[in-house]
């Protein structure tokens, strides 16, 4: 098959491999077995050939080539040959599935650290990344939590904003990786403004036409005028009625049993969320499988299936590669608009010392 799409229009998507004990080759090759993807963007994987070479084995697409390359430049970018960096730092063969490694953990974090000084040198022009383990990341003495946390270090980015994507539907997330408790006493009136300030330009990155956000409640019914609860009161009202003073096109709180559904019929451009699960809940609920992760404020876009390494699934050729190709077909919607509007400065410094 010959894609007649002009280069230009296509971005190059990064595709770093992941844990290669889990999911993660066998959903890009899945993806990559698609000539679909091939017809919007220019997807370049970033990992090692003997684990792309299990996972093509294991899901059956023995007929796809994979074509090494040196660096983007050399890529063909045609279904049929899957254009691969190969980093040789891991032997597949002595990987196991199913379980947390340390090797797994060092290899997927080299991965990442390759994808991302691509993006830095913009000779990439996205990432849609595919699931690491934390468990495995510790065992390899590597401090970062999460894609987020990594790859806020390696860009020198401070807090970079969580985006859900699930259909229409768009969820920020004023907290991530912390306990409920933790969650709550992050909840300021000047956190939410500022994160306020922060999802309104990322909307307007985005290259969105309107940028009205809402904000979700903490408590049942938005605390019933401290009934429930007072967080609404002395924190969320007053933090919206500033934003609302600089310009921002803000609404709430509402209560989180309805904000999520009223965004989903179009009268909110997104909802800030005031913790993990209350928008992950929300999202996933829409359609697993379509619900897609957004880093915003990095230098680039970077896109994620929303699920974890799925050891149990690991090996069986049976993970659902939905998501991998939503993020890949999401990373090449946002990247060129995004880059023109966050990347007029000079190129940054891969250094983060």
């Amino acid at each position: 098959m010959v894609n007649d799409t002009p280069e230009t229009s296509r971005s190059i998507i990064g595709i770093p491999l992941g844990d290669i004990a889990g999911v993660g080759p066998e959903i890009v090759a899945m993806a990559l077995a698609q000539p679909e993807t091939y017809e919007t963007v220019r997807p370049l994987v970033i990992g090692e050939i003997s684990a792309l070479r299990r996972a093509l084995r294991i899901t059956g697409f023995h007929h796809l080539d994979i074509h090494v390359v040196s660096g983007p430049a050399q890529g063909r970018y045609q279904y049929g040959s899957i254009d691969l960096i190969n980093l040789a730092n891991i032997d597949a063969k002595w990987i196991p599935f199913g379980r947390a490694q340390a090797e797994a953990g060092r290899a997927a974090h080299q991965f990442i650290e390759n994808a991302v000084e691509l993006c830095q040198t913009r000779q990439v022009d996205a990432l849609a990344t595919t699931p690491i383990n934390k468990e495995a990341f510790k065992a390899a003495g590597i401090q970062d939590i999460g894609h987020t946390e990594l790859l806020g270090r390696l860009t020198g980015t401070t807090d970079p904003l969580t985006l859900f994507q699930v259909l229409d539907l768009k969820v920020f997330f004023l907290s991530r990786h912390v306990s409920l408790a933790g969650a709550i006493k992050l909840i300021t009136r000047k956190r939410v403004l500022d994160y306020l300030q922060r999802c309104t330009g990322a909307l307007k990155a985005l290259g969105l036409p309107r940028t009205r956000l809402a904000v979700a409640g903490l408590n049942p019914h938005c605390g019933e005028h401290g009934l429930f609860g007072r967080e609404e009161m002395r924190v969320l009202e007053p933090a919206i009625v500033e934003a609302r003073t600089l310009g921002l096109d803000v609404a709430g709180p509402i209560a989180a049993d309805s904000v999520f559904h009223l965004a989903r019929q179009g009268e909110f451009d997104a909802v800030l969320s005031l913790y993990h699960d209350q928008g992950h809940i929300a999202t996933k609920m829409v359609d697993f499988y379509r619900t897609i992760a957004i880093t915003i404020g990095l230098p680039f876009i970077r896109t994620s299936v929303d699920h974890g390494t799925a050891f149990d699934l690991a090996g069986s050729g049976q993970a659902n590669p939905l998501s991998m190709t939503e993020a890949i077909r999401l990373a090449g919607v946002y990247a060129l608009d995004y880059r023109n509007r966050t990347m007029a400065q000079p190129t940054p410094s891969t250094s983060q010392e």
